[in-house]
């Protein structure tokens, strides 16, 4: 099996991403005659996951649904339920909104398997979700979810993961929308040209000491994207959609290098603006961006920039909605 790692170390994230190129469709591949007596919480995620999105939502813990050279603990019921309520708000309903009724039953993951605590690896690195060749997602870390005040925060790019965050726009949506990401490219290729414009700079070793904020001034979006040019596309996919503009011109803003004084500061030119030392980051990273959003316009008819309106307006939506509740 191939997977989508999230790793926090230290004070760098990596996100492995692999996925084959496995088949999917809309027809429903779940027995939905569940032998186990079905909740409330069951019978809306048939009605809301199965019926409508052909996913089959796994809150409850299972040896054979997770990897068992971890030592895990199930996620919390309540938690549960208010991230099924958020994933299919902000997430899967913001591509139905934008994409029509059955484009996510035929691209989106087919399982997802939600687990409370971190996983920990062999180097007490935290693992932050999996996914298996684009049909099962399994997130981690469920039991942090504040039910009564959820933190999703699209307004800084830049988490500092030595302090720690609950902020659930770093540890689950920016994760399902890489890897939904790659699910698409897999069906659909993109440009070559896109590997062209950092050729040579990728870290393929050592991209886990490139940290996010220094990440852009090599030209790539996060630490993660200077590993190879598959995970740059999904990073800046990932990146672009689930933060607003102010947020994006930050990323974009660390890609130019000023000049500065032997103190530290700016040298400024005459009109006293910072004189721009190199802008070769910041070149790359638009270039590259403007090679991602023709390739989702004309081969898939997304406009992403309304994708990403679509998904920051839902976002917002839920700090006023029930989590508590299954309508």
């Amino acid at each position: 099996m191939k997977y989508i790692k999230l790793f926090i170390l230290i004070a760098s994230v990596s996100l492995f991403a692999a996925c084959s190129d496995d088949s999917l469709d809309s027809k429903s591949i779940f027995d939905t005659q569940n032998k186990e007596e079905q909740n409330d919480f069951d019978k809306w995620l048939k009605t809301n996951y199965v019926d409508t999105y052909n996913i089959r939502f796994n809150y409850r813990y299972s040896d054979k649904e997770t990897d068992n050279k971890y030592n895990l603990a199930p996620a919390d019921f309540n938690k549960s339920k208010a991230l099924a309520i958020m994933v299919k708000h902000i997430w899967l309903d913001a591509y139905k909104e934008v994409m029509g009724d059955q484009f996510m039953k035929t691209y989106s993951p087919r399982v997802m398997q939600l687990v409370g605590s971190a996983a920990y690896d062999s180097q007490s690195s935290i693992v932050m979700g999996t996914a298996e060749g684009g049909l099962k997602v399994t997130l981690y870390n469920v039991n942090i979810i504040d039910v009564d005040n959820p933190i999703i925060d699209p307004e800084n790019p830049f988490v500092d993961k030595e302090k720690g965050t609950y902020d659930l726009n770093y540890w689950f949506f920016h994760t399902m929308n890489h890897e939904f990401c790659h699910i698409l490219t897999q069906k659909k290729n993109y440009s070559t040209e896109f590997q062209t414009v950092s050729a040579g700079k990728y870290q393929t070793s050592g991209w886990v000491n490139v940290k996010d904020e220094e990440a852009p001034s090599m030209g790539f979006v996060s630490g993660y994207a200077s590993g190879e040019y598959n995970e740059d596309f999904a990073e800046i996919f990932a990146q672009y959609v689930t933060h607003s503009e102010a947020a994006w011109q930050k990323i974009l803003n660390a890609g130019i290098v000023y000049e500065t004084d032997e103190n530290g500061d700016y040298v400024l030119d005459a009109d006293g603006n910072p004189i721009v030392k190199d802008a070769s980051g910041y070149k790359a990273i638009i270039q590259k961006f403007n090679i991602l959003k023709e390739y989702f316009a004309n081969t898939w008819g997304m406009d992403i920039t309304k994708l990403r309106e679509v998904i920051l307006r839902r976002t917002a939506e839920v700090k006023a909605m029930d989590l508590e509740t299954l309508k």
